[in-house]
C-alpha cells in the first residue's frame, strides 16, 4: 500500500460552484504542484491498471460535510500525471472518502493507494 500525506484540504464542489473559473484552474494548478513534491519520492515502478484509492480528510474543525462534496479530482488527476494510476475512471479505480480526526494545527488528505484485483 502506498500513503501520502498532503497537507491542508481541497475545496468542498460548494466552495467551487461559485469560484470563476480562472480561480478554480489556479487552485488545481496549486494542488497538483503539492501533490508532486510530496508523492513522487512514493512512485511505483509502474502505474497501477487497478486501485482502491481511499481518501481521508482531517479537517481543521468540527463542522459537520457531506462525503459526496468532496471530489477526488484536485488529488486524482496528479497522481495520474505522476504515473501512479493508469488512469482515475471507473475502469481503474475504487474511490472511498473517509473522515479521519479533526486536527486544528494540520488538516490533511491522507491518500491510501492499494493494487485492486
Amino acid at each position: 500500500m502506498i500513503r501520502i500525506e498532503v497537507p491542508g484540504v481541497p475545496p468542498s464542489l460548494n466552495q467551487m460552484r461559485n469560484t470563476h473559473h480562472f480561480q478554480w484552474n489556479r487552485l488545481k494548478k496549486e494542488w497538483a504542484q503539492t501533490i508532486f513534491l510530496v508523492a513522487a519520492r512514493n512512485k511505483p515502478a509502474t502505474p497501477l491498471d487497478q486501485a482502491i484509492v481511499t481518501l481521508t480528510y482531517h479537517f481543521r474543525d468540527r463542522r459537520r460535510r457531506d462525503p459526496d462534496n468532496y471530489s477526488g479530482k484536485f488529488i486524482l488527476d496528479p497522481l495520474v500525471e505522476l504515473g501512479f494510476l493508469v488512469d482515475d475512471s471507473f475502469d481503474h479505480i475504487e474511490l472511498r472518502h473517509r473522515q479521519g480526526k479533526v486536527d486544528s494545527k494540520n488538516p490533511r488528505v491522507v491518500i491510501c493507494i492499494e493494487e485492486a484485483g
